[in-house]
């Protein structure tokens, strides 16, 4: 009898796993969603998607190694070869550090976050983050409102970021070489590094499948 329960626990709990891991439909997005890390909330419709990160979320590697992690919510798809995202980032900024971000991951020591933050001075600001080991932390635009526009581009190796105050017409953030192997995921991540909680709204989302033309321009 014991045997059986524990064999009955075993398989529930593999049936909770399998359901939790279900992937998740996004209208705008033409592959399936999940999860890397769990968030305190959200919620997906037509058009939008919402993440609540928790507290103490964040993603960062500093170059003076003494502080490392990577426990923020990202709702993540494997995207094709060479693509183009965009997506309207809108946030309270509460916190110092909270932040919402499109990710581009290969592991946990290669990757890209492209985010909208509150800086250490409290401006509203874009901030893209190169990974290969440590960070490469680089404070751009600071933002007069709450929200802001951004793009990411590959082109083979070739990784592009923007900004823009209206969907239409952008800036040019970085523009990188990105060598990481193996699988990438790209998405879509919520941070409160020193708050309680942190509510992102991502929305005028677009994805196609091709290769921008002209870097400077974003098309």
């Amino acid at each position: 009898m014991k045997k059986f329960r524990i064999a009955l626990a075993i398989m529930l709990m593999g049936c909770f796993a399998a359901s939790a891991q279900k992937p998740l439909k996004f209208s705008k997005i033409p592959f399936p969603l999940s999860w890397e890390n769990k968030p305190l909330s959200y919620s997906i419709d037509a058009n939008t998607i919402h993440i609540e990160a928790g507290e103490k979320t964040d993603m960062f590697r500093d170059p003076n190694v003494t502080y490392n992690t990577d426990n923020a919510p990202k709702l993540f798809f494997t995207p094709d070869n060479n693509f183009i995202l965009t997506a309207c980032i809108q946030h309270g900024f509460v916190y110092k550090w909270d932040g919402g971000a499109i990710v581009l991951k290969a592991d946990n020591l290669h990757w890209i976050k492209f985010c909208f933050e509150k800086d250490y001075t409290g401006q509203h600001r874009v901030v893209s983050v190169v990974t290969n080991n440590i960070s490469d932390d680089c404070n751009s635009a600071a933002i007069t409102g709450d929200k802001v526009y951004y793009k990411i581009c590959k082109a083979d190796n070739v990784i592009t970021l923007y900004y823009g105050s209206d969907g239409k017409h952008w800036f040019l953030i970085r523009h990188l070489q990105f060598n990481a192997k193996g699988p990438l995921h790209l998405g879509f991540m919520a941070q409160s590094p020193t708050g309680k909680n942190n509510k992102v709204t991502f929305s005028d989302i677009t994805y196609t499948n091709r290769k921008i033309k002209d870097p400077y321009a974003g098309e």
